[in-house]
């Protein structure tokens, strides 16, 4: 079975046409579990996996919506692009949606520090800002905690910090989204049990294979992050999760192995990390 292990089908941009593109992933053989933002596309999320056999959720706010921020034409709002929503994290809502059969985790949650490279702002308030995100990432590590569920992390510029954050809770587990980072750092994460997931990304860079040739095969995911980061040969256009087929075919390629051997381990590790019914 071809599993996507992170999209978004709820967002603004599948508005016009999701069901068919629900319709295209299951009637291909394949699932994948849409991943909430904050509020409202957590709520999404949940009612798509309620109606579609073969679909699950997963509920939490993104570290770029704890503040008035962030532009995305892509994600759920009205016009052509939005600002980010602040939102202070609301543990009593999130964890009422995630006690949905159908939800499998929390997130995505995490660090976001890429989102200060190309503002001016003072240190003082970088600062201020960090600590916003690390402690709306904090509450839904213990909110995963307490409802035994695992994290879907989203981390961009904050390895480091993530990782420092996450040895403070031992025995929380749970799935690096859109892993970019290095060998290292990824032994690191491997090392506290973590599962890594890899996008279309793959198929057109070549500074992820050092960390697809050496991790072991029974922590591998594989994405979309659908609509974004399509995979070649369809860069340019609005991904969807049958797309992951061509990130399972580079992972094949890589490591020696047969595209419905791909397939096959990443759905079972999808199935063992969020615990996935049928």
């Amino acid at each position: 079975m071809l599993f996507d292990a992170h999209a978004h089908l709820q967002f603004k941009v599948f508005e016009k046409d999701r069901d068919a593109v629900i319709r295209r992933t299951l009637d291909a053989g394949a699932g994948c579990i849409n991943v909430g933002t904050q509020k409202d596309t957590s709520k999404a999320a949940v009612k798509l996996a309620q109606k579609y056999v073969g679909l699950w959720a997963a509920v939490g706010l993104h570290p770029i919506h704890t503040e008035e921020s962030y532009y995305d034409e892509q994600e759920v709002a009205g016009g052509t692009g939005f600002k980010s929503r602040q939102e202070i994290f609301d543990p009593a809502f999130y964890e009422k949606l995630a006690k949905d059969p159908k939800v499998v985790a929390i997130g995505e949650c995490g660090l976001d520090y890429a989102v200060f490279v190309r503002e001016r702002s003072s240190p003082a308030e970088i600062k201020k800002r960090k600590e916003k995100q690390k402690a709306a990432f904090i509450r839904q590590i213990e909110l995963a905690q307490k409802i035994k569920k695992p994290l879907v992390i989203h981390c961009r510029e904050a390895y480091d910090e993530v990782l420092e954050i996450l040895r403070d809770y031992p025995g929380v587990l749970g799935n690096m989204h859109f892993f970019a980072g290095d060998w290292q750092t990824a032994k690191k994460f491997l090392d506290l049990g973590f599962y890594l997931s890899f996008t279309g990304v793959i198929t057109f860079a070549r500074q992820y294979d050092e960390v697809l040739e050496k991790m072991p095969l029974d922590r591998l995911m594989i994405e979309t992050d659908a609509p974004y980061v399509a995979p070649i040969p369809y860069r340019g256009k609005r991904n969807e999760p049958i797309y992951a087929a061509e990130v399972a075919r580079r992972v094949a390629q890589i490591r020696g192995l047969s595209f419905e051997d791909v397939c096959d381990l990443t759905f079972q590790n999808a199935k063992r990390i969020f615990s996935l019914k049928f």
